[in-house]
């Protein structure tokens, strides 16, 4: 081992398991300190997810003590004024993990300019994904626009290289500190406490990603091509936001699911295909971050419409499956994957409201946000994306509804007015005739828009581009 001191940035690697960053650190030095940068402004438009990384932060703060590695977190206005004073010490090595989002793949090239320039040792690793996305392109060089054959490629790809190896983390000599300013996790979380609702759902740790990965695999993943459909059960896998806080890593999930042979195992890797399908999609085609993919869209007549807008986020707007999934997401941070492409749909075309408005609400409110699955996501529902749906598929809420929550279980448990509705009017109220039971616009709203009307009027705005 070296005698310098190594650091660690810890970023979206809560994580003992298959950190490579981490892993290389405790490899070359007798003394690690982890540090994580938290970044205020970050999370103005990401509300929801102050409460996992605070939570996480606890959590791995006490691994890492395990390991005699003290976990620093600093704030910062913006990465590079920190990185910047560190430029000018050359008493450490340091390691972190790639972030897939080009803004922070640009980062790392800068980084790496200035390590070099000030000879400081540093070491970026692969990150939580299978392939980079630069190593799955077509024959002729150019990047895929269509998920199938990407995913073709893609898995065989993987396969035919050596999966990472999963190097071993050593506990240090003595546990030590580094940075003078730092704050505690509690400092994170929002002053008021609206996100103690949380934890009645979700508990941040890599021990419960991996629990619930085994519980997956060992009882739902052979009904997932089907029971994945409806929200009413546990038919997924719910670890979206261990993944995206890397909790687990997907060559974990990969190395698990190569182990047995059932049933769905391909439809839920399939799943991990899409999300790496996505990060290849943002990397090169980095203009739909801010925009559409397909520019034709540029010209779609958007409605801007705030009591529409604010009816959709509050599930307040009469279609009883549409408002069960906004509730739903605002209650617990996560929202069923069939039930996002209902409401994604309901928004862009019901209500002809922008699918960027859509995107910035889901960024503020999911605990599983990603750049990549998340815009990616909202522009295959408005049929502005890559591999997208096309537009004129318009879900009808109505029939989402009774097939995929035939008994109305799921609606009813986030839209308790409906309880004492008869299976048969759950998913259209407004046809019941018993005011005894449900008097609409008082207990529940009558529907903000027609779906034969809006239908229509949706088809008709998409001529015009």
């Amino acid at each position: 081992m070296v005698k310098k001191i190594g650091l660690f940035w810890l970023k979206d690697d809560f994580r003992l398991k298959r950190n490579i960053a981490l892993s290389e650190a405790t490899n070359n030095h007798d003394q690690v300190v982890a540090f994580y940068l938290y970044k205020q402004k970050d999370f103005e438009s990401k509300k929801a997810q102050k409460w996992w990384i605070g939570r996480s932060l606890e959590e791995f703060r006490e691994r890492l003590t395990e390991l005699n590695i003290n976990l620093e977190i600093i704030k910062t206005d913006t990465y590079k004024v920190f990185f910047e004073k560190l430029f000018n010490e050359n008493n450490f090595s340091i390691y972190w993990n790639r972030t897939y989002e080009p803004s922070y793949l640009k980062f790392d090239e800068y980084l790496s300019k200035n390590f070099q320039k000030n000879n400081i040792h540093f070491k970026i690793s692969k990150g939580n994904i299978l392939n980079e996305h630069q190593d799955v392109k077509k024959k002729d060089g150019t990047p895929f626009k269509v998920f199938t054959p990407f995913w073709r490629i893609a898995e065989n790809f993987y396969l035919e290289k050596i999966p990472t190896k999963q190097s071993k983390i050593l506990k240090c000599k003595n546990k030590i500190t580094y940075f003078k300013k730092t704050l505690k996790e509690t400092e994170i979380y929002p002053q008021k406490k609206w996100y103690q609702k949380f934890e009645k759902y979700w508990s941040p740790s890599e021990k419960v990603a991996l629990s619930e990965l085994k519980s997956f695999l060992n009882k739902r993943v052979e009904s997932y091509s089907d029971a994945r459909n409806f929200p009413s059960i546990l038919g997924t896998s719910k670890l979206s936001p261990y993944i995206k806080h890397g909790q687990i890593h997907v060559e974990t999930i990969w190395e698990e699911c190569s182990k047995i042979k059932k049933k769905g195992i391909d439809k839920f890797l399939s799943e991990i295909g899409w999300r790496e399908f996505n990060h290849s999609l943002i990397n090169y085609f980095q203009y739909m971050l801010k925009g559409n993919y397909s520019k034709k869209f540029d010209k779609f007549p958007w409605e801007k419409n705030s009591k529409y807008l604010s009816a959709w986020q509050k599930g307040l707007t009469g279609y009883p499956i549409v408002d069960a999934g906004m509730r739903e997401l605002n209650s617990t941070g996560w929202m069923h994957n069939r039930v996002r492409m209902i409401v994604g749909s309901f928004l862009v075309k019901h209500l002809l409201i922008n699918w960027m408005e859509g995107e910035r609400y889901f960024k503020n409110c999911l605990l599983d946000y990603n750049e990549a699955n998340n815009v990616s996501g909202w522009q295959w529902v408005a049929g502005c994306g890559a591999d997208a749906a096309p537009y004129f598929r318009i879900f009808n809420p109505i029939l989402q509804g009774e097939k995929f929550d035939r008994d109305g279980k799921y609606v009813k448990k986030w839209v308790p007015e409906l309880r004492d509705v008869p299976n048969k009017f759950v998913h259209k109220p407004w046809e019941i005739d018993n005011e005894k039971i449900l008097k609409l616009g008082r207990d529940y709203p009558l529907p903000i828009v027609v779906h034969e009307k809006a239908r229509v009027k949706a088809l008709e705005a998409f001529k015009k581009i």
